[in-house]
């Protein structure tokens, strides 16, 4: 039995290299359980996150599998991970979300909603008695002075803002494509952005998309409200990228 198999029991517990074998397992979990990939980016004036939708039963309600939730009007986020834990997390998010706007009486801003989520997630990793939840966040807003925001929080409670990013089982293949890219990233415009994040996700996956099979949720400009993307809207953009193609 390897010396390291010891240290795995509790949360709490560094093996002797430094390693929290738990977290490890967590992070495995976040970005694995779900098999799906998700997308952030930010243009100019847009925040955009895409991802696969994956109805796991024919008998389920196909309208009803998302893993893209509002938070608020202006705030938005894709979770991937374990789908109950992804609800969980969700519903924290909405309650903090609206504690804050009830005791300050403005809207909370995407940045200090990320560190409120990210804070939690880092006290679960302090006690053997919790479990961190095995999701990752990808969080879109707009900030009333910054504009469209696009945050991550992993299941350590790590969170950083991005220019672009990405989550879930393709996680090293998405990063890479939109690092070729990120100089040109913030002076996309909004279809720009919503191709380019839908490109990358077929980049990654190897595979073409229908309008259903893919959920696109946008916020723009400071005073735009965070939507899902029709599945009528979303094939217009899938055509204009088949055209770009074929030019």
């Amino acid at each position: 039995m390897s010396r390291d198999s010891n240290y795995d029991h509790h949360i709490s517990i560094f093996s002797p290299q430094g390693r929290l074998y738990q977290m490890e397992y967590a992070f495995k979990a976040a970005s694995s359980a779900s098999g799906l990939t998700g997308i952030a980016l930010r243009g100019a004036d847009t925040a955009v996150v895409v991802t696969q939708r994956k109805v796991p039963d024919r008998l389920i309600v196909p309208s009803s599998v998302s893993h893209v939730f509002n938070v608020t009007s202006k705030i938005g986020v894709l979770a991937t991970g374990m789908t109950a834990d992804c609800h969980s997390a969700v519903q924290r998010l909405r309650y903090e979300a609206a504690d804050f706007e009830f005791k300050y009486g403005y809207s909370i801003p995407p940045a200090v909603l990320a560190k409120r989520m990210a804070d939690i997630a880092q006290v679960n990793t302090q006690s053997a008695s919790m479990r961190p939840l095995a999701v990752v966040m990808l969080i879109v807003g707009v900030d009333d002075e910054k504009g469209p925001q696009v945050l991550k929080v992993d299941p350590a409670g790590h969170y950083l803002p991005f220019k672009g990013t990405a989550a879930g089982s393709k996680e090293q293949e998405a990063t890479n494509f939109l690092e070729k890219r990120v100089e040109n990233i913030p002076e996309y415009s909004f279809d720009e952005t919503v191709r380019t994040a839908i490109v990358c996700l077929g980049s990654v996956l190897g595979s073409d998309f229908r309008g259903n099979e893919i959920e696109v949720a946008a916020v723009q400009g400071k005073e735009g409200k965070f939507r899902t993307l029709t599945e009528d809207e979303i094939e217009e953009h899938l055509n204009a990228i088949a055209d770009d193609a074929d030019a």
